[in-house]
């Protein structure tokens, strides 16, 4: 896997609603229930039953999004023993009114760990601002949000009987990156490849992206990695393929990025001489 860290693409606008979502995401998970104690590596059992609580109200459900019905349990956050396991999450009825749809926005905001917010909001800094920069502030928003739907409905097709909740902005971002592929394909992009240390290589936007996309591919028919059920892979894929659709009628007005001005002066040099 290559780590993106910088793109050479410059914008036009400052990318608002791009600073907008990074820093949403992170207040969001920062105010997450049971996360503070899952960071120090201290959760109580009071705390992972309250996070698993949260999650179902809040998160996306597969079954729930395709069948439209709410479980007749879910959890209640509360902790309880029982005689012969011990202790547990209790569950209940459920005690509010949840509506499938509006969970697939809240659950754009909504991540599992550290490394899974980090990991997204890199990509969605790295690509999101010439994604907004091309289709304004407002496109860019409904766009986002689009491919985030997308995203979480294409997934919930294929997996209808699923009662695990789906979190994170990976659909959405997915669908950015999709879009930047059709629109700067050409566009150099500095990544980290780790090769017994990581090395820094500069790779047209086609080769990161090509790759990104045929590992989510790969992964999302459980191949190539174990534990692939953890991951919702296929909805990186959905999302992606609904970016490129979005971002396909833009792409024959849009000029292609312009070189850095070393590599120009340099290709200029070696036809002087």
């Amino acid at each position: 896997m290559v780590i993106p860290v910088h793109d050479v693409n410059p914008v036009r606008r400052t990318p608002y609603v791009t600073y907008t979502l990074i820093a949403a995401n992170v207040l969001v998970f920062l105010f997450m229930p049971g996360l503070s104690g899952s960071v120090a590596g201290d959760s109580s059992l009071a705390q992972l039953c309250h996070l698993q609580a949260f999650l179902d109200h809040h998160a996306a459900v597969p079954q729930e999004l395709i069948h439209h019905r709410m479980p007749r349990l879910v959890p209640t956050g509360d902790v309880g023993v029982d005689p012969r396991q011990g202790p547990g999450c209790l569950v209940g009825p459920p005690d509010y009114d949840k509506s499938p749809a509006l969970s697939v926005l809240t659950a754009m905001f909504l991540h599992g760990g550290w490394l899974h917010l980090l990991g997204n909001m890199l990509f969605l800094l790295i690509f999101g601002n010439n994604i907004e920069d091309r289709l304004g502030h407002v496109r860019f928003a409904l766009f986002y949000v689009a491919c985030g739907y997308a995203a979480a409905y294409g997934y919930a097709y294929f997996n209808d009987d699923s009662t695990a909740p789906l979190i994170g902005a990976s659909g959405a971002i997915a669908g950015v990156l999709g879009a930047y592929l059709v629109l700067y394909p050409r566009a150099r992009v500095w990544v980290l490849v780790p090769f017994l240390i990581f090395l820094p290589l500069r790779l047209p936007a086609w080769i990161v992206l090509g790759f990104w996309f045929g590992l989510q591919a790969v992964y999302s028919s459980g191949e190539g990695v174990s534990g692939a059920g953890t991951v919702a892979y296929a909805a990186h894929v959905v999302g992606f393929v609904a970016g490129m659709l979005l971002a396909w009628p833009l792409r024959p007005g849009t000029p292609p990025p312009p070189e850095p001005r070393g590599l120009l002066w340099g290709r200029r040099a070696r036809r002087g001489w």
